[in-house]
């Protein structure tokens, strides 16, 4: 089995796919992922556009701010959405930088009411309208420069082509609800009803937004619908904690074909290990196969669904399933699945093993009722607040500023 002492590795970026006229690329090395992100910058000739649910006032931050304000510099429009939550931690006075220099900065929930715990959990780099690069990574030294233990294995896709159209319109609206209707959850609601009506799926391509609408989240209602009809799932998911109705698709799924799920073992937030370790024993019982990923903290939001792959900002948990803020892309291409998968196979080598004896020899009473409370909180609390209700499980130190 691994360890806790296993060695970080590095895993290659994907080669580039084309599918029906668009570029795509998986980026993973995470030696490359901060030159990846300041080069796309650096290439705009009119406009970019970030969402971003973390943005630190770090090394990393600070290289991304100064691309930010040369692009200004060259005439590019530059417009940021970033969570007040999120970024809580980031003082005014180093966006008042960027809005000095000529960048349009706003907040998403900037107002304490019921909405306030809604978040934009959303990671997105639009360049002059025609590439995206987004995923689960936000803006931050310990997702650019992650190639230690404590960084984070985090994965990104590079988008170039015409279905990058879909997420300009998406930013538009969401820039606009930022600045006229920010926290007013009934228009948050009709803002991503109405975007998802006028986005249906497009060829290989269905882009999913979640948010806290009336009915299933559209990537919940799809994700649902892949657990119901697939063969085979294989998914790396940093937060793995969602209700009944999904683990039951799951371990259905699991029993007429086959599921493979890699989790954390490590993270900053051991309640979200916790969480995930209560429900192994059902996964299990009914055939799926358990890894936890062991050289480095998890951040992958990743399901690959027969030929069909989800990448995005989405956790398969309570919050990124039914309320925050995701997007997500449905991609339908055997090569890219097949790639994805190649992923996940590297992953697994460098992970252990769940079994019903590993289960058996950790789950004491009172560790299964820290597992009981780290659900409970996971579901219901950011994890930002979450990070600070360990429950005695153990965590990674933050990485060294």
């Amino acid at each position: 089995p691994m360890t806790s002492q296993t060695k970080a590795i590095i895993l290659p970026d994907g080669d580039p796919v084309e599918v029906d006229g668009n570029r795509l690329q998986l980026l993973v090395d995470c030696d490359t992922r901060l030159a990846r992100y300041v080069a796309l910058v650096d290439q705009a000739k009119q406009s970019v556009d970030v969402i971003s649910y973390v943005f630190e006032d770090d090394p990393a931050g600070r290289q991304v701010r100064a691309a930010l304000i040369n692009a200004v510099s060259r005439g590019v429009r530059v417009r940021l959405v970033v969570d007040s939550f999120g970024s809580g931690d980031t003082d005014q006075a180093f966006f008042d930088a960027l809005r000095d220099a000529g960048a349009d900065v706003t907040y998403f929930s900037r107002r304490w009411r019921s909405s306030y715990l809604i978040r934009n959990h959303q990671k997105m780099l639009i360049i002059d309208g025609e590439t995206l690069l987004f995923g689960g990574f936000n803006i931050s030294e310990c997702y650019f420069d992650g190639c230690g233990v404590t960084g984070w294995t985090d994965l990104g896709i590079v988008l170039t082509g015409p279905a990058a159209q879909p997420m300009v319109d998406w930013f538009e609206r969401l820039f606009a609800f930022t600045r006229t209707s920010d926290g007013q959850w009934l228009k948050l609601r009709r803002l991503i009803g109405g975007w998802q009506r006028a986005n249906p799926p497009s060829g290989a391509f269905h882009w999913l937004v979640g948010g806290p609408t009336q009915r299933l989240s559209p990537w919940a209602r799809a994700i649902r619908a892949d657990l119901t009809t697939a063969r085979r799932i294989d998914m790396a998911m940093a937060y793995f904690s969602p209700g009944q109705g999904m683990l039951r698709r799951i371990g259905r799924l699991a029993r007429r074909g086959r599921v493979r799920l890699i989790t954390a073992a490590r993270s900053d937030n051991g309640a979200t290990i916790g969480a995930a370790r209560l429900l192994y024993n059902y996964l299990l019982r009914r055939g799926v196969e358990v890894l936890e990923y062991q050289p480095q903290r998890l951040h992958m939001k990743l399901v690959i669904a027969d030929d069909a792959i989800y990448v995005g900002s989405a956790n398969f948990d309570m919050r990124s399933l039914y309320l925050n803020l995701e997007v997500m892309l449905r991609v339908t291409d055997p090569a890219l699945a097949a790639q994805a998968r190649a992923l996940l196979d590297e992953m697994a080598k460098a992970s252990e093993v769940i079994t019903p004896a590993w289960v058996r020899q950790r789950a004491g009473l009172f560790t299964r009722i820290r597992w009981i409370l780290s659900w409970f909180v996971v579901s219901t609390l950011d994890y930002t607040v979450v990070r600070r209700l360990n429950f005695g499980l153990e965590v990674d130190p933050e990485p060294a500023p």
